[in-house]
């Protein structure tokens, strides 16, 4: 065991040079090293995203934690700003109000460097995806990363910033689980923002046919012509009716997912879907819909309505249309790596951690041009 800077640290390497910082020790190490840091270590600051207040955004700096002996250190690559419910809760909009000050976030993609002594099966280097937030680093039990496939040296980048839409990616799929979407099935998808991307991508794999996408907002029906909609339709036009009657050969839609969050789109879903169709209410709206006549939309018509918030899922084991996050986690990763699933035409943005301020202005604009906003860490 070797004191250095003050830290225990019990290593394989084959030599440990001049003094330096832990962190640039840790960095130079990677792979040649299997190494453990112990409570004792010096004070390390990071940086965060926090929301003060409402609709203020800040970098604040921390210390970083000391790890304990089941703990590992990772240190952030990327993270993903989850644009629609961020932006809610920072605005405190109707059924996303929470407390201030606030540390936001869910999408992270980062390294290990550093494990603590009773840790096994992990390695310094690994790439990791989490659900921790903004900030460049950050101390949690291995139990909770899921471990990314190995790269090769021209592709390390592009994937973490790609991986980064796992989470959401799986937010998007346990509401197509949920459609049970059969092969040929014609689906709409209300709104093309970032949930709604990702939902008709996924409504594609499952075998929806035609898959349509509706926005009001004509670039981005563009980026849905380019990752795969069968067709594209802005529900503002006049003969948007005709349009979807064509698209579904006079048949109505059979499954409506509603990825806009607004709560007229509500009365729009149920005013569109076929006879007995399926309506999945995948965004959290934010408020209340006005006249919706439920005798006239959904009982006679025979709709089957399915809320679909992410929290309602198996705490342990999947099943039949039904999966854990941590599983459909897994099979985001799967997807994003195998370029089954396409996310690089969905960044919009990209900015250092330190910038996320101006994201947020962008976002809370509601600039239509903004969907994938990556947040880049320790570059």
């Amino acid at each position: 065991m070797v004191r250095f800077n003050n830290v225990d640290i019990g290593y394989t390497a084959r030599d440990v040079h001049e003094p330096e910082t832990v962190i640039e020790w840790l960095r130079r190490q990677k792979r040649e090293s299997v190494f453990y840091l112990s409570r004792n270590e010096e004070n390390m600051s990071g940086k965060r995203v926090v929301w003060p207040e409402r609709a203020k955004v800040d970098i604040e700096d921390f210390e970083i934690p000391s790890i304990g002996d089941d703990e590992v250190l990772v240190e952030t690559e990327c993270s993903l700003i989850s644009p629609g419910t961020e932006r809610a809760f920072l605005l405190g909009l109707p059924n996303a109000t929470g407390g201030f000050p606030s540390r936001p976030g869910y999408s992270n993609i980062g390294k290990v460097i550093a494990i603590g002594k009773a840790v096994t099966g992990w390695e310094v280097g690994e790439r990791v995806a989490s659900t921790r937030g903004h900030t460049s680093h950050f101390a949690t039990e291995p139990n909770r990363l899921l471990k990314l496939e190995a790269p090769d040296s021209n592709t390390s980048t592009a994937l973490a910033e790609e991986a980064v839409f796992f989470q959401l990616g799986a937010i998007a799929l346990q509401g197509i689980r949920k459609a049970r979407i059969e092969l040929g099935e014609a689906t709409l998808v209300l709104g093309q923002g970032l949930i709604g991307l990702l939902a008709l991508q996924l409504a594609r794999l499952n075998g929806a046919i035609p898959a349509i996408a509706a926005d009001l907002t004509d670039s981005r029906l563009e980026v849905s012509k380019h990752i795969g909609a069968d067709c594209t339709l802005n529900p503002e036009n006049a003969d948007f009716s005709e349009q979807l009657a064509a698209a579904t050969s006079g048949k109505g839609t059979t499954v409506v997912i509603e990825a806009t969050g607004h709560p007229d789109a509500i009365s729009t879903a149920l005013d569109v879907a076929g006879w007995g169709a399926r309506v999945i209410l995948l965004s959290s709206t934010r408020g209340e819909t006005p006249k919706v006549n439920f005798y006239r939309d959904v009982h006679k018509k025979g709709l089957i309505l399915y809320g679909a918030h992410n929290s309602i899922r198996p705490r342990h084991e999947s099943s039949s249309h039904f999966w854990t996050l941590e599983d459909d986690s897994r099979l985001m990763l799967k997807l994003i790596a195998q370029k089954r699933f396409t996310v690089a035409p969905l960044i919009t943005h990209r900015m250092r951690g330190e910038e996320a301020p101006k994201a947020y202005q962008l976002l809370m604009a509601w600039n239509p041009g903004l969907l994938g906003v990556v947040l880049q860490w320790n570059t």
